[in-house]
């Protein structure tokens, strides 16, 4: 690009920056959503349980590499467990954000279960090493989603298991909940053995066929910020998105162009807990891992270069995850929105997976990468069945396999009335001309 264009992009860039800071409602919140969402923005995971009388726990758990994990706990001494884990820049509160009459954390408990709610390293909750300071200590930020599933989640499985006294337990992920499942699985098989069912919720393994538009911005800007850096750590207080209803607008704008528009299932009411809980940290490399998947068709180890392959892998490329592995019983949740996890990479994965037990897309058009988790229909159309499917491979084991749902179906007449085609709401002068300097600045 010439200097010339770089100039007056960041000239442009300035003055809306200032149009923007010049559109701030002091009392937008307080006037537009109820207190009570209010106070949860501002609530961690334990307080937010504490808020609606459930019985939560801390719990610390330090992995072979020395990170040091917090996770939170619904407690049910006695009952099964089962360990739920987040997604990219994510934390252990998306389970229960949306309320006791939705979140997936709850439902679960108030099935019988004793639910245990994991963070990975780097997030708030998990921002802590033996003897690293994440602050200050580059060497950290060394790991990306492949460290997760290879470290994290059986140093949370073993911690579980062993606080509990079972010898199995219950799995859900969401997004990079499954992706690190999935190399925890296949590099640690041992781990099979320990999981009665995994139920993986818009999974993500290849992503060739991915639909989110910021994947051109990720390719030319991360390379920029680099390896080994903590991007979007979460910060105390009020997200920029709840500035004002311009600035909102914008923030839904690139909500639904990140992960699938479907405003009807989109609580507006919980957006200020939304965005004041995520994001809630990450590192560059769990994003640029996702962006070699999707480059180089395959899903594999992450690529150091070919002179640092060789050193670590003893070739110059990464080698692919052995997916044949993977034996405990899966379950996958996906559906055909979802500008992250795109069906027909789902339905690759599918066919590498040996023991898949559960092969529910749902019909529902609309429904996207958050939907399983924050939908407004979540606990109607989607909770039972996840329920059901996991309460018979507990007690049944792997040997039977229930049949696929939904696969390659029509919309039901219950979903066309829910899921009817939205029209486009008139937007500001502010707003419009907001988004098309963002879309300037950052695709053209």
């Amino acid at each position: 690009m010439p200097c010339g264009s770089c100039r007056w992009q960041c000239v442009l860039g300035l003055f809306w920056l200032t149009q923007l800071w010049t559109a701030v409602e002091a009392d937008f919140p307080e006037d537009t959503y109820p207190a009570s969402v209010l106070e949860d923005a501002k609530l961690s995971t334990v307080q937010l349980l504490a808020k609606y009388k459930y019985p939560g726990e801390t719990h610390t758990v330090t992995t072979e590499d020395k990170y040091v994990l917090q996770m939170h706990r619904i407690a049910r001494p006695g009952a099964k467990p089962v360990l739920l884990m987040h997604g990219l820049l994510d934390s252990s509160a998306t389970w229960i954000l949306m309320g006791p009459h939705s979140g997936l954390g709850y439902f679960l408990y108030d099935a019988g279960y004793d639910v245990w709610l994991g963070n990975v390293r780097g997030n708030r909750y998990s921002r802590s090493h033996v003897k690293l300071n994440p602050d200050t200590d580059k060497s950290y930020w060394s790991f990306s989603w492949h460290e997760i599933g290879y470290y994290d989640l059986p140093a949370l499985i073993d911690a579980v298991l062993a606080k509990t006294g079972y010898q199995k337990l219950s799995y859900f992920g969401h997004s990079q909940g499954t992706t690190s499942f999935f190399v925890m699985a296949s590099t640690r098989p041992e781990y099979n053995a320990k999981i009665h069912v995994m139920s993986a919720l818009a999974p993500v393994g290849y992503m060739t066929n991915m639909q989110c538009p910021f994947i051109g911005i990720g390719h030319r800007v991360l390379p920029m910020i680099g390896e080994g850096q903590e991007i979007l750590p979460y910060f105390k207080g009020f997200s920029i998105c709840m500035m004002s209803e311009t600035v909102m607008d914008i923030c839904m704008f690139y909500f639904w162009r990140m992960f699938g528009k479907d405003p009807p299932e989109t609580n507006m009411t919980m957006l200020p807990a939304m965005f004041a809980h995520v994001p809630a940290g990450a590192n560059s490399n769990q994003f640029l891992h996702y962006l070699q998947l999707q480059k180089s068709d395959r899903f594999c180890a992450y690529d150091h270069g070919e002179k640092e392959n060789q050193r670590i892998y003893g070739r110059s490329k990464p080698p692919d995850y052995p997916l044949e592995k993977v034996t405990a019983p899966v379950a996958l949740y996906y559906t055909q929105n979802d500008y992250l996890s795109a069906v027909k990479d789902v339905k690759r994965l599918i066919k590498r997976l040996p023991n898949v037990v559960e092969n529910h897309m749902y019909p529902y058009k609309k429904w996207n990468h958050m939907d399983l988790i924050w939908g407004i229909s979540a606990r109607r159309l989607a909770q039972p069945r996840m329920l059901e499917v996991m309460q018979f491979y507990e007690a049944n084991g792997a040997q039977n396999r229930t049949e696929s749902k939904h696969e390659d179906t029509e919309d039901s007449t219950t979903t066309e009335a829910a899921q009817t085609e939205e029209t486009e709401e008139p937007e500001g002068f502010l707003s419009h001309s907001l988004k098309y300097i963002m879309n300037y600045l950052f695709y053209d």
